[in-house]
């Protein structure tokens, strides 16, 4: 659940620029260059600088580098470099173009790269709108052990069956482990929680059991449709919820729309 719940984790940093180095603006920013190489998705890159060895990281592993991000009218909107201090991140948890494009460099490598818009931001609001370039130098990789597979998709994503409970809200759930005692918690309860989320096409958007770590987050802090659900359950329960979009993100750009489905098990709570 990646807006309310979440943060957004197609967030690269902060956009905050500091002032500890300058950074020059590549004389080819506007768009890639005839010697850049293009993936079949579309991103574009080209060696600034050759690395050494022939490790590259993975997916799931965290990286260390310094980065400088522009526009493609030459605006410089975030830069490591410009701080003066490097950047360390899980390339898992960073816009796709990131994901994919580090993972063709190796340590001491300075790469440059022309993200189209759907592999960046894809205009979500605030953020900074179409084709990015950027500049990556890559200092090192820890390796982190690779995530576990990604939960099936229920049976029943498209739609509520017909034992769901509903609430006067819209609100659709089912039991699939009964949890135990009887203490619920409140709309302004501290839970933790493991989690998976789908579209009702089938479509896994965000998981807590692929991350392989639960979240804690206030209920107050969250769609409509977990404040409401999770007040329905007792600690060690799990139950899929399937919540109308009134219940979600409204039709908010760059979240998922329509009815989303979820799976949570409520690890504890605290009020």
């Amino acid at each position: 659940m990646k807006i309310s719940l979440l943060l957004f984790v197609f967030v690269i940093l902060g956009l905050t620029i500091g002032s500890a180095g300058a950074v020059e603006t590549p004389a080819d920013v506007a768009a890639p260059p005839a010697d850049a190489v293009c993936t079949p998705d579309g991103l574009c890159s080209k060696v600034l600088t050759v690395g050494t060895g022939d490790v590259h990281p993975d997916a799931w592993d965290e990286v260390t580098v310094h980065y400088s991000g522009w526009t493609t009218d030459g605006k410089l909107f975030d830069s490591s470099v410009q701080r003066g201090e490097t950047a360390t991140f899980p390339l898992n948890r960073v816009i796709p173009g990131w994901t994919e494009g580090l993972q063709l460099m190796v340590v001491g490598e300075k790469r440059r790269f022309w993200i189209p818009k759907e592999l960046a931001y894809n205009d979500m609001p605030g953020r900074p709108a179409g084709m990015l370039v950027f500049d990556v130098e890559l200092f090192s990789i820890q390796d982190k052990p690779a995530p576990p597979p990604p939960p099936p998709v229920p049976e029943d994503v498209a739609g509520p069956p017909a034992d769901a409970e509903v609430t006067a809200s819209g609100l659709a759930s089912k039991v699939l482990r009964p949890g135990v005692g009887d203490n619920h918690p409140t709309a302004t309860s501290t839970v933790t929680a493991h989690y998976s989320g789908w579209t009702t096409d089938g479509k896994l958007f965000d998981s807590s059991v692929q991350r392989g770590e639960p979240l804690a987050f206030p209920l107050t802090r969250v769609i409509a449709g977990w404040t409401e659900g999770l007040q329905l359950m007792v600690v060690g329960e799990k139950r899929r919820f399937w919540i109308p979009e009134n219940l979600a993100y409204q039709g908010r750009p760059g979240a998922p729309p329509g009815m989303l489905v979820f799976d949570v098990e409520l690890i504890s709570f605290e009020d």
